[in-house]
This record gives structure tokens, sequence and C-alpha cells, in this order.
């Protein structure tokens, strides 16, 4: 794909319009050979200007700007060297407008805004770090979402990503046979427990690959199917003793994983809506 490149323009952050890039150019063979380049916190039609002078060959431009004049003064010389224009706000913005009854207010980064939102995740975050893994069980009274499960249940990706897009406080603790259960999970709310399980096979894999990972041949017990089901069989015990919710993470995503808990979580009223 020589001389084909794809240009990201945005007036904040260019989160929203990378990730929209990533899911097109995925659908296409050999998207890993696309020239990608992003322009974030363009603001000035002279900022504008220098893009486009910089530009050669064949470009499709995605954009996120949202102030009119601006996105206008793009859209005017894209057009003067023939490129593209993928406005990513419009449609979604003309169809609230119309469905709200009320023009959009057209200011950049309010999404990214540093509001209290803003501090409550990275206080989250700062939480998963703290209550990782079972480091201290104390976590489990404070947190408004504990994960518990198996070594390779993807407990700290999911906390992490709970905590920055949901801004809850996680504390995950893992399941393991030879290892006393936290007195503090028989204390807390069942209804801010939630239980990950996966399938044995897939957990062999899991564990098998992280070894490899990290240099280590001799695989031991720890990926042995035996061993493997009887921390199953105890995780799935100490769940229902519990009586908290269970989800298989077997073939989910953490972004499908993390929707399923606040779905469960929310459903239950214990903490608020999504911010």
């Amino acid at each position: 794909m020589e001389n084909k490149n794809i240009i990201i323009i945005s007036d904040s952050t260019g989160d929203t319009a990378d990730q929209v890039v990533h899911a097109s150019v995925t659908q296409f063979k050999d998207y890993e050979n696309l020239n990608i380049n992003r322009f974030f916190n363009i603001t000035s039609e002279k900022e504008i200007d220098k893009i486009i002078e910089s530009l050669s060959g064949e470009n499709l431009i995605f954009t996120t700007i949202v102030k009119k004049d601006v996105m206008d003064y793009l859209l005017k010389k894209a057009a003067e060297k023939n490129y593209d224009v993928v406005d990513i706000m419009k449609i979604p913005m003309d169809k609230t407008a119309e469905f709200l009854g009320q023009e959009p207010i057209r200011e950049s980064g309010l999404s990214r805004s540093l509001t209290e939102n803003y501090f409550s995740s990275i206080e989250a975050l700062e939480f998963a770090v703290k209550y990782d893994d079972g480091k201290d069980p104390r976590g489990i009274l404070e947190a408004d979402v504990v994960l518990i499960g198996v070594s390779r249940t993807s407990k700290t990706p999911l906390s992490l990503n709970l905590a920055t897009t949901k801004g809850y406080k996680v504390c995950n603790i893992p399941l393991v046979p030879e290892i006393e259960v936290p007195h503090q999970l028989f204390e807390v709310d069942k209804n801010k427990v939630i239980g990950l399980i996966i399938d044995p096979k897939k957990l062999n894999e899991i564990r098998e690959q992280r070894l490899r990972e990290l240099g280590i041949t001799e695989l031991g017990e720890y990926c042995e199917d035996k061993r493997i089901n009887q921390e199953l069989d105890y995780a799935i015990k100490i769940m229902k003793d519990i009586g908290c919710e269970i989800i298989d993470v077997s073939n989910k995503t953490i972004v499908e994983t993390s929707i399923l808990v606040a779905n469960k979580i929310e459903s239950k009223k214990y903490i608020r809506p999504e911010k």
C-alpha cells in the first residue's frame, strides 16, 4: 500500500478517531502496511495549513474536529488537494441534535476535561494497583467491586479497565487451594463480588504461553490438567459459598468482561451507574 496514507486530525487527544480508524482498517488485508499519521490538538487554520502542506501521495483524512470554522477550513483545504475527509463526529452530532432539539456546543476536549470524574478514575486506578492480586485483603471492604478467581483469569487487567472506564475501586483476590481465603470475602456484600471462571483447556493454553513469555521451559504443576481442574473446582466452591455472581471469561475480551461486570454490579444498584 505504498503512498497510501491515513491521516488522523483531532482537536483533542485523538483517541476517538484512532479507535475508529483501527476498527476500520483491521477489516482489510495487509492493513499493517498502511501509513497512519496522527495530528492531535489541532485548533487553528494555520495548523491545518501545515498539515496539508506536509502531505504527499494518496491521503484519506479522518477527523473529530468539532469547531465549525476549523472543520470547514479543513474541508476546503482537503478539497483543493482532492483528499477525501471522513468527519467522524458529523452524523452522531447531527442525529443527537435532531433528537434533543438543540445545537451542539462544539467545544473541543469536553470528553477529556479534567473533571471530578477524571480524578475519580485516577483514584480508582491507584486503588486497583494498591489492592491488586490480594496484596492487602483490607481493600475488600473498601472496594466497589471485588474480583475473585484462579491465576490467569484476567483479574488484574479487568481491575484496571474498570478503574479507568468506570471509576470503580476494584480489589482482586486470587483463589488458591493451599491459601486460606480472606475472611473479608464473607463479610463484604456479596453483590460487590464477581467470580471469574474459565474453560480448563483455555486456561492451560494461557498459562503455558505466559511461562514461555517468561522464558520458563519447565511448565510443571502450574499447567497440569489435574492441578488446573483442582483449582477451578476449589474456586467455584468458594464462589458458591459466597453466593456471588459468576462470569465465564473463556472467550471474552477484557472490554466485554468489563461491560458484563458493570452491568451485574449496577443491576444490583450497589454503586452509581456509569459516569
